[in-house]
């Protein structure tokens, strides 16, 4: 029986990645792996929707794959691509563009929210959401894992799908959504009540893949959190601790109330602690098998090279039925 295919993709706009990419998505990744025909991207033409410098894309597009395959992904097991090496992506999103109505395009919450913080905004972070369509759409994809904020966008696609599909015939899979609900939300450290975001947290708010013991430890011990000594969950009133019980408890895989008894008494020193010796006994690891990769360049292109070839060969199947029900000439041969 064949396996699902499920699709994902990361963004290559910071130096490292941090707990919150690892524990909603990165982790999960991994041991979809197992499971599912996987599919995982580094999104770099989604990275043109901000301001970018070309030299400091390439360094992080690198820098992004390296870590793919750092925490765990098996170029044995999946499929690991930068995206612009798969040119059929730009292809299928303008065909979708030109089946999206204004009003639906105008109606994603994350471009209002996006443009707010941004002096100039270009027309590609208005289409994104289609080309995210394009890139899901493109490899038949049967589920994709996003965050809360990302749902509306896979509603987006699916509807261009069957849009797709009605009036040119059978041509798309719908895809479903994939949720892991109890790490769906890290928050920053300095910030509990906000998400952990390269975009919105400052730098002591986030805990990076990439950091060094001495800085880990160090955000951690400082981080924000609530009047009292009780350690225990409590979204309104204790956001702090709960954010690092979250942490503890993603990581460990100890359930919360079992660590609620195991502190109950110590005070936040020693939990902070175990916090931190939880987070850098994850990233360490994965920090030196990411500057070993990153030290073999010709080995990590090599790595993606075979990733695009296999991305490419699904990519091409689709677009070769998208382009002869869409009504264009064969390409001469």
């Amino acid at each position: 029986m064949a396996r699902p295919r499920v699709l994902s993709g990361i963004q290559p706009t910071a130096d490292s990645f941090h707990l919150g990419n690892y524990l909603g998505a990165l982790r999960q990744w991994v041991e979809m792996q197992e499971t599912h025909d996987s599919y995982y991207m580094v999104v770099d033409l989604h990275a043109l929707t901000v301001e970018w410098d070309p030299e400091l894309l390439r360094r992080r597009t690198r820098v992004a794959a390296a870590q793919l395959f750092a925490i765990g992904l098996d170029p044995e097991k999946c499929t690991v691509f930068v995206q612009s090496h798969v040119r059929e992506h730009t292809e299928l999103a303008w065909i979708l563009t030109c089946l999206t109505g204004m009003g639906e395009a105008s109606r994603m919450t994350q471009y209002k929210d996006k443009s707010a913080k941004q002096e100039f905004v270009g027309v590609g972070l208005f289409t994104y959401p289609i080309l995210q369509a394009a890139d899901i759409l493109l490899y038949q994809a049967d589920q994709v894992p996003v965050g809360a904020d990302q749902k509306q966008h896979l509603e987006l696609t699916r509807d261009l799908a069957q849009r797709f599909n009605h009036r040119f015939g059978e041509t798309f899979r719908l895809p479903q959504p994939y949720i892991l609900k109890e790490v769906e939300k890290i928050t920053d450290l300095q910030e509990p009540t906000a998400k952990m975001s390269k975009s919105s947290s400052s730098p002591q708010g986030i805990l990076d893949l990439l950091d060094e013991p001495g800085p880990l430890r160090k955000k951690i011990m400082r981080a924000v959190t609530d009047t009292g000594t009780e350690i225990r969950a409590d979204e309104e009133n204790k956001p702090g601790i709960t954010n690092l019980l979250r942490i503890l408890s993603a990581l460990t895989k100890t359930p919360i109330p079992e660590l609620e008894k195991r502190y109950e008494g110590q005070g936040y020193g020693t939990f902070k602690k175990d916090v931190a010796e939880a987070v850098i006994e994850t990233f360490t690891p994965i920090r030196e098998r990411t500057q070993r990769l990153l030290a073999d360049e010709a080995e990590l292109d090599k790595l993606l090279a075979i990733g695009a070839e296999r991305a490419r060969a699904v990519a091409q199947e689709t677009m070769e039925q998208v382009r002869e029900r869409v009504g264009f000439l064969p390409i001469p041969r």
